[in-house]
């Protein structure tokens, strides 16, 4: 479905709902350069949502790679199976649970992405430092300005390096009745980071 090898798959393309987040083409496209996927890799994508992240990274480290998606809700596990199938990724394990819990079962990664996680970010982050192989990246996409803060502060006490802060503010332009508009979406804060 999608024949390119460059991230940025347009997000009509994915199957919605409207109570299961997705993350934004323009912020998946930051999140999956600054993860520094090669084929062969192994990644989790921590709450996973609409199967988003895991669709792009499962394109970017081939089927020599490992993408585990994890989330707590039903529906978004639901929804990132829809959206697998639809682009015919196989080479993604899908799980549904608590990241906390199901994190200690999967294999050393080379890049994690944590999104959404009900407020468990700074803890998932301590777990993923863990998980992480030396030199792996880590992912963190933010919205909320506590978030961020307490994710910058738990990154700095951790074993990494080369963190980097960036925020994406991104708008779309949509036609009316008299031209086109620009939209503007939320902002999202973007940390990554690299374990030494």
């Amino acid at each position: 479905m999608w024949q390119y090898r460059t991230p940025g798959i347009p997000d009509e393309l994915f199957e919605r709902a409207e109570e299961v987040p997705i993350t934004k083409e323009e912020v998946r496209v930051v999140q999956i350069s600054k993860g520094r996927l090669a084929p062969g890799h192994i990644v989790y994508d921590i709450g996973c949502g609409s199967g988003s992240v895991s669709v792009e990274a499962a394109h970017q480290v081939g089927p020599t790679g490992k993408v585990f998606s994890i989330d707590i809700d039903p529906k978004a596990i639901e929804l990132s199976k829809t959206n697998l199938s639809k682009f015919g990724i196989s080479n993604v394990t899908v799980i549904l649970g608590n990241a906390m819990e199901k994190i200690s079962d999967l294999p050393q990664a080379d890049a994690i992405f944590i999104g959404g996680t009900g407020g468990e970010t700074v803890d998932i982050t301590k777990l993923c430092e863990n998980k992480l192989k030396s030199g792996g990246r880590i992912v963190i996409g933010t919205i909320l300005i506590e978030t961020l803060y307490a994710v910058l502060n738990i990154v700095e006490k951790l074993r990494f390096s080369s963190v980097d802060v960036t925020q994406v503010t991104i708008s779309k332009s949509r036609k009316t009745s008299t031209g086109t508009m620009m939209l503007a979406r939320n902002p999202v804060t973007i940390i990554s980071a690299t374990k030494t």
